[in-house]
C-alpha cells in the first residue's frame, strides 16, 4: 500500500519511535511534518509533536510546505522553529507572505531546491541532459518554450556570476543568504566535493 501524507497523532508518534530506533539516537534535533495532512486540523498533529518535545524525543518542531495560516495556527500550540519551502532566483512565491511570516514569528527558513532544480548551476543546456527517469522532464520549466525562456535566464545569471568570479550556483545561494539572516539554503548536490568547495566560497 502506498504511503502517503498522515498528519495523525497515532502516526507522528509511532514514526518518530521508528525514526530514534532506526538512527539509534535518543532524540531528534529537528522533527518535520514535512507535507501537512489536510485531513488532520495541525493542531492534533502538531499537539503530538509537542508532545515528543516533552517526553525529550524531539527538540524542535518544523513544518514544509505549509500555508502562513497554517504556520501560524501551529505555533500557536507550539514554538515552529523551521519552516522547509522551495525558494531560489528561480522561485520567489516565499517573498509574497511567508518569509516576512517566518520573520515575524521569529521561525527559520529552510530554502529547499536553492539552484532551481538544477538549474542556476548553468550545467543545463538540453532536456537531454537529464537521466531518462528524471522528473524534471516532465516539470512544465523544462519543456517546451519555457525551457529556452529558462535557459536565458540561467545564461544570465552564468555572466553575473562570470563578472563576480564566482560559480552560477555561488550566486544563487550567496543571493538566498543575503536576502534574510534566518534564510538556510539546503542545496542536493550531486557530489560532496563539489559542495564542499561551493560552500567554502560563499561562506
Amino acid at each position: 500500500m502506498a504511503r502517503g501524507v498522515n498528519g495523525r497523532p497515532e502516526y507522528v508518534r509511532r514514526s518518530c519511535e521508528q525514526s530514534l530506533q532506526r538512527l539509534g539516537v535518543d532524540h531528534i534535533d529537528l522533527y518535520y511534518q514535512h507535507r501537512v495532512d489536510p485531513s488532520v486540523p495541525i493542531e492534533e498533529t502538531v499537539g503530538a509533536m509537542a508532545d515528543l518535545v516533552r517526553e525529550g524525543k524531539v527538540r524542535y518542531l518544523g513544518l514544509s510546505e505549509a500555508s502562513t495560516q497554517t504556520l501560524e495556527r501551529a505555533h500557536h500550540v507550539h514554538p515552529i522553529t523551521a519552516l522547509q519551502s522551495e525558494y531560489s532566483l528561480w522561485s520567489r512565491e516565499a517573498e509574497i507572505s511567508a518569509l516576512s511570516t517566518c520573520e515575524r514569528l521569529g521561525i527559520g527558513f529552510v530554502a529547499y531546491s536553492p539552484l532551481g532544480r538544477g538549474f542556476l548551476t548553468g550545467t543545463i543546456k538540453t532536456p537531454e541532459d537529464f537521466a531518462a527517469n528524471d522528473f524534471r522532464r516532465t516539470n512544465p520549466r523544462f519543456m517546451g518554450e519555457n525551457f529556452s525562456r529558462n535557459l536565458r535566464l540561467a545564461e544570465a545569471i552564468k555572466q553575473m556570476a562570470r563578472e563576480k568570479e564566482c560559480t552560477p550556483a555561488q550566486l544563487a545561494l550567496a543571493w538566498l543568504l543575503a536576502r534574510n539572516r534566518h534564510i538556510v539554503p539546503i542545496p542536493a548536490p550531486a557530489t560532496a566535493p563539489g559542495w564542499m568547495k561551493t560552500s567554502a566560497r560563499y561562506h
